[in-house]
């Protein structure tokens, strides 16, 4: 406890979790999240055909979990697409991922020292939501922790519950794949819902800015 004391990790954590996602973090998580989408089979393709739906797809990857939180919620599932510098960037992030001349953007962020700096922040942008649904369900079911547990659940793994309708966008349809029977992301093992949990009451043991 005294070396706790000494590091200061409360302070280090309060201070963490004020440092706002836009645009650096969320950048990163936009760029993770599309990669992913062109990694599968016909992405690319797809792309080049109907943009329109390749484009759908992308914003599927980067904002399924709001939609996903909203549905759960009974608020609006477009809610999250009135930020428009989100979807901006996001938009932007798809083309230069997609049709950006020799694929050169596609080359720097999958060069493996750059990638591995995403991934970790994208994980970063992961715990942040997982935290900011559970105190979102708070303020809609002050007692109800399975919905608590629910949202930080779709908050964190959102686009994977999603990708049976991203793949019919996609116009593929793999009825082997089930993310509640094949879990890419477990709550039990994620690092934010054993604190948020219970900082949903007193809100202060995990304390974010709901944004």
């Amino acid at each position: 406890m005294e070396l706790l004391s000494a590091l200061s990790l409360g302070e280090l954590a309060l201070s963490f979790s004020r440092v706002p996602l836009f645009p650096v973090f969320d950048l990163s998580y936009f760029i993770v999240s599309i990669l992913y989408l062109k990694y599968e089979p016909g992405a690319v393709e797809l792309s080049r055909r109907h943009p329109l739906a390749s484009w759908l797809c992308a914003m599927l990857h980067c904002f399924g979990s709001y939609i996903l939180a909203d549905l759960l919620l009974g608020e609006p599932l477009i809610d999250y697409f009135s930020n428009n510098s989100s979807v901006l960037l996001a938009s932007a992030v798809w083309y230069l991922i997609f049709f950006c001349p020799l694929d050169l953007f596609y080359k720097c962020v999958c060069f493996l020292p750059v990638k591995l700096i995403f991934v970790a922040m994208k994980e970063v942008v992961r715990v942040r939501k997982i935290a900011v649904g559970i105190h979102h369900a708070h303020h809609h079911y002050h007692h109800g922790w399975f919905v608590m547990i629910a949202t930080g659940w779709v908050k964190g793994s959102g686009v994977a519950l999603m990708s049976k309708f991203e793949q019919l966008l996609r116009g593929v349809w793999k009825p082997e794949t089930n993310e509640i029977l094949h879990m890419s992301f477990r709550p039990a093992g994620s690092p934010c819902p054993k604190p948020a949990l219970p900082s949903s009451s007193p809100c202060s043991w995990c304390p974010v800015r709901c944004s």
